[in-house]
């Protein structure tokens, strides 16, 4: 089988909406099996060989999608870390109590149940947060002045995530 063949197949693949091709020859094999979540313009660059068995080695050396190069680490800022973490030990956290969808209001018409600045007090509905269609209403654990939000509005959150900062003073 020719490099070009190869190529021809590969795209025929991608375009064609088959999810896998297998071609085993007495000298070699060949399975393509194709990503469909991806829907791409360069799907065709994608759908690659897995596995190819006694190939020669001219056809082994198809061209392949280049690697995007891995991103530089950003610097973390060494003196204000311990100086944020410093503030924030003052301040008790109200973390999620489960996976979900964060919403500051109760409906997007309507005000958000908390702002920064505002005071509440234990018991008090400060989110709500959606998990399997069930509008969960989360309520503040210690009262005290909101400090931060630390979530966006309609945003996933985790369980154990922090949501707010609240001074207790």
């Amino acid at each position: 089988m020719k490099l070009e063949e190869i190529q021809d197949l590969i795209k025929f693949v991608s375009k064609s909406g088959v999810s896998e091709v297998q071609i085993e020859q007495k000298d070699f094999k060949i399975i393509i099996k194709s990503d469909k979540e991806k829907k791409t313009r360069g799907a065709a660059q994608e759908a690659i060989p897995q596995y190819m068995h006694h190939m020669p080695q001219q056809m082994m050396q198809a061209p392949q999608p280049a690697a995007a190069p891995a991103p530089a680490p950003a610097p973390a800022p060494a003196a204000e870390a311990p100086k944020a973490a410093a503030e924030d030990s003052k301040y008790v956290t109200i973390k999620s109590p489960m996976i979900g969808t964060f919403y500051r209001s109760p409906s997007p018409d309507k005000d958000a149940f908390v702002n920064v600045g505002d005071t509440v007090k234990e018991g008090k509905v400060i989110c709500i947060i959606e998990a399997m269609k069930l509008f969960n209403e989360i309520e503040s654990e210690v009262s005290g002045k909101i400090v931060k939000v630390l979530v966006d509005d309609s945003s996933p959150v985790e369980y154990d995530q922090p949501l707010f900062l609240v001074d207790p003073s």
